[in-house]
């Protein structure tokens, strides 16, 4: 069963360009969800514990994820 998003508040990052090449996310509950920006609502959306979303970030920060 997929999650109700009608709720969720997308933000992009203020680092993403003018091009819509980048992710958006939102956090609705206890989970992270992650979709492309360019598809908007039509795009797949990926689901993250907050944990698995700090960690991520994380690796992002520290170069981990070149």
């Amino acid at each position: 069963m997929s999650p109700d998003l009608s709720r969720a508040t997308w933000i992009k990052s203020s680092h993403s360009g003018n091009n819509n090449g980048c992710v958006e996310v939102a956090r609705l509950g206890n989970q992270v969800f992650v979709r492309d920006s360019k598809l908007g609502e039509g795009s797949p959306v990926l689901a993250f514990t907050p944990h698995e979303w700090a960690c991520f970030v994380a690796g992002v920060r520290d170069g981990e994820l070149q």
